[in-house]
């Protein structure tokens, strides 16, 4: 997954902003009324399938494409994978809370991620199925541990060790830093991803993970 790629989305709003604010400027001064040339707005990167090389696009070639076709691209894909995997360990942590958290918030809280990951797993699953792409690449190895905000092996055994208000501090601080995982990955595949489905859950991803972090730091 390529997390350094220009914003589209954003470079485009961007574009069409400053086009705007020129247009409202010519008006103001009195200018002769010549408007910006079509297509004049900042060039925008657009990532190809697997195989095929990057394109420049102007503003307005990017959101044409856009609105006429949102076929995932690899970043959609990859993302749909590892956000299953990551919302899956989310799920493997919350399971902990009501045996070993002394906080009744806690348990609650944990309750709340679950109900909302789960679902999200299952529709990231259906996605890909939808697009005929299968839940794991098979031909290429990652390292899950390397995502952003996964607990290692050794923080989950911790974490299943812990009791008491000892688990509660050990669950806020590694489910904080998951979540904060999962916005970066969120963040990413709105720059780098072409379909409007999965950029909508990526949306939902960002926005319900945010509210909880702050909830999560009010129990800390």
């Amino acid at each position: 997954m390529h997390y350094r790629r220009a914003s589209r989305v954003s470079v485009v709003a961007a574009g069409l902003t400053a086009l705007a604010v020129l247009g409202l400027v010519g008006c103001d001064s009195d200018t002769d009324g010549t408007e910006p040339a079509a297509g004049s707005g900042p060039s925008v990167i657009a990532p190809g399938e697997p195989g095929e090389a990057n394109r420049t696009l102007s503003a307005e070639e990017a959101q044409r494409q856009r609105a006429e076709d949102d076929s995932p691209n690899s970043a959609d894909v990859t993302y749909a994978r590892m956000m299953i995997e990551h919302h899956a360990q989310a799920l493997e942590m919350t399971e902990l809370a009501p045996d070993r958290a002394e906080s009744t918030k806690i348990v609650k809280l944990a309750e709340r991620i679950a109900a909302a990951q789960g679902p999200e797993i299952k529709a990231m699953k259906a996605w890909l199925k939808s697009h005929d792409k299968a839940e794991r690449d098979d031909g290429h190895t990652h390292d899950h541990a390397t995502m952003p905000g996964m607990a290692t092996q050794a923080q989950l055994k911790q974490l299943s060790a812990a009791d008491g208000a000892a688990f509660d501090q050990l669950f806020l601080t590694l489910m904080i830093t998951h979540h904060q995982g999962a916005i970066t990955m969120s963040t990413e595949v709105k720059g780098e991803g072409n379909n409007l489905v999965m950029e909508e859950m990526a949306d939902d991803v960002v926005a319900q993970q945010t509210s909880e972090i702050s909830r999560m730091r009010d129990l800390m």
